[in-house]
């Protein structure tokens, strides 16, 4: 076949792969009940609306969402394949667990969102959710649980703190409408450092360059000293998300948690509400999240301090080696013939071992095709003519006629080895 017929920006997870996905996944999901969290899933479909209202997903993701019309025959809405967890989970809590002092959900699930070319559309992420606990000891949290998931996988991360709101108080100080502090910020981001030219034009006052001091990264403490002394005279609202980035990397240099400071770090920066991380393995990008106080009542609920984190599993996964957790070796039964009587007896072992825990693999041919036996090699029972034929060590083989003599023997022969 010339063109495949998957559809382009999806891809297929042949078995390594998903081996990979599995220990992602696991690792997540006891870190997560350890930390006493408990796991939900939201729909694959959402209304359109729950993206749209007040502004909860940004202008550049909009652009990016499947959208259609549900339609019944008479009318209809328009919905869209999930582009983003977080904002579902707050749907989730504002429907169904407002009444909760705090809400700890984690997740693991897939969003769309389109890309160009054959870059990926759909992208599956491990994600927490923490509703109503404050700032410093949320924040904290989250970056423990994402640290000790990607340890948990023999990875070493590297993390970094940042808050918007450090831009965002210059370009309000500098009288920029919220469409274009989208803009600039982004503009900056993707590397256009004219924009910070611009915003200091309109912030006279500033004598220290605005690009030698955002866009470098520093240590912790030494760093966010030196942005105070730098621009809090000038923009005194710029106290506020220093002091909350200062709280979170005090509590973590505390502990012995290695992070630099990085001011500009994350798009989409009117989502966030306070101070963010994100978390790179050997240069690669693998995870992030964040303090979003205002989501929650824009979907419909009180103000309620929350923060989160997602990790992508495609990310992580392509950084372990292909080898699995050792596995129990299975027990090929082999049906010599396909007739009732060896397929009846074939199964009836099958149900025998599975029940005693054993691994299982039923074939039929003299000893079962190549394929299976490299991927499923183990011990051999070939069932033939109402007996059962045990492969043994130097060629030497043993014939029983009992299933429970069987069982006995594969689980003798798996203590013993």
């Amino acid at each position: 076949m010339s063109e495949s017929m998957r559809c382009r920006g999806m891809t297929d997870m042949l078995p390594e792969d998903t081996m990979r996905f599995r220990r992602v996944e696991e690792a997540f999901r006891q870190v997560c009940l350890g930390w006493g969290y408990a796991e939900v899933r939201t729909p694959t479909l959402e209304r359109l609306h729950l993206f749209t209202a007040a502004g909860t997903l940004s202008p550049q993701m909009l652009e990016r969402v499947y959208s259609f019309l549900d339609w019944d025959g008479w009318s209809g809405e328009r919905v869209v394949l999930r582009p983003d967890s977080t904002i579902p989970a707050a749907r989730l809590y504002t429907e169904r667990l407002a009444g909760l002092p705090a809400a700890k959900l984690c997740y693991v699930q897939n969003v769309f969102r389109f890309a160009q070319g054959d870059e990926s559309r759909e992208d599956w992420q491990c994600g927490v959710e923490l509703i109503g606990d404050t700032q410093p000891q949320g924040d904290v949290e989250l970056i423990l649980m994402a640290c000790e998931t990607l340890q948990a996988l023999g990875l070493s991360a590297g993390v970094k703190l940042s808050d918007p709101g450090i831009l965002r108080a210059i370009l309000v100080k500098g009288g920029f409408s919220l469409p274009e502090q989208i803009r600039l910020y982004d503009r900056v981001l993707d590397g256009d450092l004219a924009a910070l030219g611009e915003v200091q034009e309109r912030v006279p006052g500033l004598s220290p360059s605005l690009s030698g001091l955002l866009t470098v990264e520093g240590e912790a403490t030494e760093y966010l000293d030196n942005l105070r002394s730098a621009l809090v005279t000038e923009v005194p609202e710029i106290a506020r998300p220093l002091d909350e980035l200062s709280a979170v990397s005090r509590v973590l240099t505390q502990i012995g948690v290695s992070h630099r400071i990085a001011p500009l770090l994350v798009r989409n920066f009117e989502y966030y509400t306070g101070p963010v991380f994100h978390l790179d393995v050997a240069g690669r990008k693998v995870g992030g999240g964040g303090r979003y106080d205002a989501l929650i009542s824009l979907v419909g609920g009180d103000t309620v301090p929350a923060s989160g984190f997602a990790l992508e599993i495609d990310q992580i996964a392509a950084l372990l080696t292909a080898e699995a957790a050792p596995e129990q070796a299975a027990v090929n039964i082999v049906c010599a013939a396909a007739n009732g009587l060896d397929l009846g007896a074939a199964f009836a072992l099958a149900l025998a071992l599975r029940a005693a825990g054993r691994r299982v693999a039923v074939m039929a041919g003299a000893s079962g095709s190549s394929r299976h036996r490299a991927v499923l090699a183990g011990r051999q029972v070939v069932v033939a003519g109402g007996e059962f034929i045990l492969s043994g060590d130097g060629g030497k083989e043993r014939r029983l006629t009992r299933v429970a003599d069987v069982v006995r023997a594969v689980a003798g022969s798996a203590s013993g080895g």
